[in-house]
């Protein structure tokens, strides 16, 4: 009986168990994001937040607790460098999941589990959120067409100056086709 036995065995025994975490916490420090199942991405999400969040004090005690779980100098070495100061500030919740469908072959459910902090693309849609502030039905028609209303004079205005400078070349283009044909006939001459 598992009475009280929570987390997923993913089908495999310990050792292959830890063995593969290890390696996919390595691949989502290195890359950052990474593809892998649902239930696979769940039990990641519990094994690397921890070293996260451990990864926040830079010390050998905290540096020697995170190797034993990578077994990877590299990525422990991006843990404490880069990722510990993009989370610095942040009380956890360093990974996020995003579900992507079914996989082709046998139907499994599929995500991207990722850092939070590292997807560029939610990052740029944020930030404009912020700087738009709130309006109310009653504002906004009257900012619209007070705002409107000035933008639209201001084009009219150019227009009709570039319609009279062609109205005053067109009056001077008789007289410059008679000088210039009296030049013409002058350098013909010569």
């Amino acid at each position: 009986m598992r009475h009280g036995k929570k987390f997923n065995h993913l089908s495999r025994k310990a050792p292959h168990r830890k063995a593969m975490l290890s390696n996919m916490a390595s691949s989502l420090i290195a890359h950052k994001r990474i593809s892998t199942t649902v239930a696979k991405a769940k039990e990641l999400r519990k094994y690397v937040e921890p070293l996260i969040t451990k990864a926040k004090t830079d010390t050998t005690h905290s540096r020697r607790v995170v190797f034993s779980y990578l077994q990877n100098k590299e990525t422990v070495t991006a843990l404490f460098s880069e990722i510990a100061e993009k989370v610095a500030n942040r009380p956890g919740g360093y990974t996020r999941i995003i579900k992507t469908g079914n996989r082709l072959g046998d139907n499994a459910d599929m995500c991207i589990i990722e850092l939070v902090d590292y997807n560029e693309l939610l990052l740029k849609e944020a930030a404009p959120a912020k700087k738009s502030s709130r309006r109310s039905r009653g504002g906004k028609k009257a900012d619209d067409t007070t705002e409107s209303t000035p933008v639209a004079k201001a084009p009219k205005a150019k227009k009709e100056e570039t319609v009279e400078a062609p109205a005053a070349t067109t009056e001077e283009t008789p007289e410059a086709k008679a000088e210039e044909a009296k030049e013409d006939d002058k350098k013909d001459g010569e």
